[in-house]
């Protein structure tokens, strides 16, 4: 198992602590980075170029200011949320500055764990029930084209398109479809592409505005 460099970036120092303990206890992690601000992310982003940063939202500064900041100077930086706002403002905004995952501070250690390795491994992570919310919220301002690229799909693509919109990861969807992990990245790929979409929730939008949600599959 390759060890993944990690940064937790929160202005509550207990829970900075306890998550940068429970990473390390489950092992394969290096803590690079602690800090409690905006301006100490984007130092620790700069100086010590972790593979994923853990950044609070409620900080001196703005968790989402320090998301737009590092990676304007480092576009490749993976950055997930551990916040307690289930704010739609702020799921939405977190996503579109590029954050790669969006998750609340109840979530257990082994599952945390799980997502870090998911986002460091090319996924995005938006826990299934804030998917769904954030789905819910803004299906009447869907992007139009996006609605209509939903027909230029294929059926498996289709297939690939209702998992996401379930909330599954890459991983479970080759499982479920029997395909190669990779081969579902092509897929989300040239979704995204067809429907002029940048992430797994713009998508799942997508399908939701067309009505798809419960179209048929073709097997």
């Amino acid at each position: 198992m390759n060890t993944i460099r990690v940064a937790v970036v929160d202005d509550h120092p207990i829970f900075r602590e306890g998550v940068a303990s429970c990473l390390t206890d489950i092992g394969g992690y290096d803590i690079v980075g602690e800090g409690g601000s905006s301006e100490d992310a984007q130092a620790i982003a700069q100086q010590s170029n972790p593979d994923v940063m853990l950044l609070d939202i409620s900080m001196p500064g703005g968790g989402l200011n320090a998301v737009e900041a590092i990676l304007d100077r480092q576009p490749s930086q993976k950055i997930i949320m551990l916040t307690v706002s289930e704010s739609h403002s702020d799921i939405a905004t977190a996503l579109k500055l590029g954050a790669k995952g969006y998750v609340l501070k109840g979530v257990g250690s082994r599952m945390l764990s799980e997502i870090v390795r998911a986002v460091h491994g090319g996924e995005m992570y938006l826990s299934p029930a804030l998917s769904a919310r954030m789905i819910a919220g803004i299906s009447q301002t869907g992007n139009p084209s996006s609605a209509t690229g939903i027909h230029e799909l294929t059926e498996r693509e289709h297939d690939v398109l209702r998992l996401v919109a379930a909330g599954l990861s890459n991983k479970r969807i080759a499982r479920d479809l029997d395909l190669h992990e990779k081969t579902i990245k092509h897929h989300l790929t040239r979704i995204f592409a067809k429907l002029k979409v940048s992430n797994r929730t713009e998508a799942a939008m997508a399908l939701r505005d067309a009505g798809e949600a419960a179209r048929p599959s073709a097997g």
